[in-house]
């Protein structure tokens, strides 16, 4: 049966309407898309934006921790240079060498052998130990007492008679020694102490002045320093000592039945010594 006019009209219409509304769906889904792919866009620039930003922030913070530490670091070491001074200028200024003799007395040790007693002290790196040759003269036994109380056993390296010193090594390597000054620049008047074990009495400090440089020891030589400070038997290889804290000569001999007439040789002459043994075996210095 034909369809009536107005069956067509109704039945064009209708599929006019679909086809108007697929465009329509069709037009709203592609704006829909449209605004979803600009909001993506937009949020994956965000994103990018802050992990710049964020990746920014994490090198200005690490850069900020690296000079927060290098500063800590710098003032740590200012810090140490600062008490330096201050136990130097105690020391000149008031003769209070606590500050001197608490950094120093750590690098000094005792050495005991089966006929005597002397002292000594750290004089480089790797445990070695400076005294005088006499304080091991024909002992067939000695040991080395540090400040924390050890023993150690001892290693001779090298000896020089004429000049009353020897050098010795033990195991530990982790001692600090002391720094030899120029004793060159040492005058008359000048305070400094002797660390050493007087009669048995370990670690003692006694205090004087220098009172002449380069005078003449037992061998002839102008390589000692005169000081007024206390030397007796256990004294012999310790330390002496400036206001700096350096080491400018090693207590050697006093003039017996004298009081107040104490030697020490040239820290000069100890460095010249020193490494001259230690070259002979090592091809280097040792300081």
């Amino acid at each position: 049966m034909a369809l009536e006019r107005n069956h067509k009209i109704i039945i064009g219409s209708a599929g006019s309407m679909l086809l108007l509304f697929m465009l329509l769906t069709s037009i709203f889904m592609y704006m829909l898309f449209l605004k979803q792919n600009s909001e993506y866009n937009e949020l994956l620039q965000k994103l990018n934006s802050l992990q710049t930003e964020s990746q920014s922030q994490f090198s200005e913070l690490s850069e900020s921790v690296l000079e927060t530490k290098n500063g800590l670091t710098s003032l740590g070491l200012q810090i140490g240079s600062i008490d330096s001074e201050i136990n130097s200028l105690k020391a000149s200024v008031s003769s209070d060498f606590s500050g001197v003799v608490e950094d120093s007395i750590k690098s000094v040790v005792t050495i005991k052998t089966d006929l005597s007693q002397g002292s000594g002290f750290f004089i480089a790196d790797g445990g070695y130990v400076i005294t005088n040759a006499h304080v091991m003269e024909g002992a067939t036994q000695a040991v080395i007492i540090t400040y924390d109380g050890e023993s150690h056993s001892v290693q001779k390296i090298g000896e020089n008679s004429a000049m009353d010193i020897i050098l010795l090594k033990i195991n530990d390597t982790n001692y600090a020694p002391l720094k030899l000054g120029d004793s060159d620049d040492v005058k008359q008047g000048e305070q400094v102490i002797a660390i050493g074990n007087p009669y048995g009495l370990s670690f003692s400090v006694s205090q004087g002045i220098v009172s002449n440089i380069h005078q003449a020891g037992e061998n002839g030589i102008n390589a000692y320093i005169q000081i007024d400070a206390a030397l007796n038997p256990g004294n012999s290889g310790g330390p002496l000592i400036d206001v700096n804290g350096k080491v400018i000569g090693i207590n050697n001999f006093k003039i017996s039945d004298a009081e107040s007439l104490g030697f020490a040789l040239e820290s000069n002459y100890i460095k010249e010594i020193v490494n001259d043994m230690f070259n002979q075996l090592n091809g280097k210095d040792l300081i």
